[in-house]
């Protein structure tokens, strides 16, 4: 069977481009999400955080001093203010204190440059994208793409999917600028609907999916911590914790309202106290067992976020071995190099049965 054939023939998990190619340019940028495209990552994931005037904007959080030149911007000094966010006091500058105009007269920086030093070679040259931009982009991509298999005579091309996360969602709810419908609505603009409707909808809390339940049939995802619990039950005084979320009895619950979960990575597969990988937990199973899928974070190159003894590789065959159904990664062309490779030794092995 020829490669293309293969790959379409085979159920395999997908390789979620996270916050773009973010370990090649500053994360949440339309070049990073340009370049996860072009290395042929299956979705694209876009943190959502909200301007003062309503859009939903791309950062890794609404605090932007450390991902922007916000900073050194002298005519937004006063815009610097502390804020409880989530429980938390944080100090700094707010999406939600500037409008779409003032943001995008900011330029993104790379959030970990001592990590990432390549990366900076962009700062101070790409725009902070809306979702809609976002979406323009991938609209494009995927327009250019099926002109060109035309021309070649090709079966058209896979869509290239979309798996934005509510950033914060309690929080913009309570300032009057709630995330559910603008998100919803965005993405029916852009023809993003029904339970294939390539886009993943994420939160780390659990009444903005169950919201999120009501008004759309794309499927979602319950992202959980390694530790702690969901901003939104701690905020109700609801005693329940991510640990909760991830028994069974937890999962069961999760099914009722969405189609898979995003665990830290350490849930599926722990480390040991030398920092190598141990044995999978029973969480893969779990999930399976009440109908739920696996997408587990943060698979990174940098030496600093791996296992003791292996590289992205080899974290990425562990993972893939265990039977996840897909992964965040900042280096999408490993990723799905990897997953290619996985999907290859599986057929073959099953071929010599």
């Amino acid at each position: 069977m020829p490669p293309v054939e293969l790959m379409s023939a085979l159920s395999h998990p997908i390789v979620i481009a996270h916050r773009g190619a973010s370990g090649y340019a500053p994360e949440h940028t339309l070049a990073s999400y340009f370049i996860a495209i072009q290395q042929g990552a299956d979705y694209i994931e876009p943190d959502l955080v909200v301007t003062r005037d309503g859009v939903l904007v791309a950062r890794h959080e609404n605090e932007i001093g450390g991902t922007t030149d916000v900073v050194g911007r002298s005519e937004f000094a006063d815009r610097r203010t502390t804020k409880a966010i989530d429980g938390v006091s944080v100090t700094g500058w707010f999406t939600e204190d500037f409008t779409l105009e003032e943001l995008k007269s900011l330029r993104a920086r790379e959030r970990i440059p001592d990590l990432r030093p390549g990366n900076t070679r962009l700062d101070g040259r790409l725009e902070i994208p809306t979702l809609e931009e976002i979406l323009a982009l991938v609209r494009g991509v995927e327009e250019q793409r099926a002109v060109r298999a035309r021309g070649l005579g090709l079966a058209p091309p896979e869509p290239i999917g979309v798996y934005p996360e509510t950033k914060h969602p309690s929080y913009f709810a309570g300032i009057g600028l709630a995330m559910e419908e603008r998100l919803v609505g965005t993405l029916e603009r852009y023809g993003y609907r029904g339970p294939d409707g390539g886009a993943f909808l994420q939160s780390f809390e659990t009444g903005n999916l169950q919201v999120l339940h009501r008004l759309t049939k794309l499927p979602l995802v319950q992202l959980i911590e390694a530790t702690g619990a969901p901003y939104d039950l701690v905020a109700k005084e609801d005693p329940r914790t991510y640990a909760d979320l991830a028994a069974r009895a937890g999962l069961e619950e999760i099914a009722a309202y969405a189609a898979g979960i995003g665990p830290a990575k350490s849930l599926v597969i722990p480390r040991d106290g030398e920092g190598r990988l141990t044995r999978p937990t029973p969480l893969i199973a779990d999930a399976h067992a009440a109908g739920l899928k696996v997408h587990p974070w943060t698979f990174r190159a940098e030496s600093g976020f791996l296992p003791a003894g292996v590289d992205l590789e080899g974290e990425l065959r562990e993972f893939l071995a265990a039977g996840i159904d897909g992964f965040f990664t900042d280096q999408p062309d490993v990723g799905v190099s990897e997953r290619d490779a996985h999907l290859v030794s599986g057929s073959s092995e099953r071929s010599a049965k």
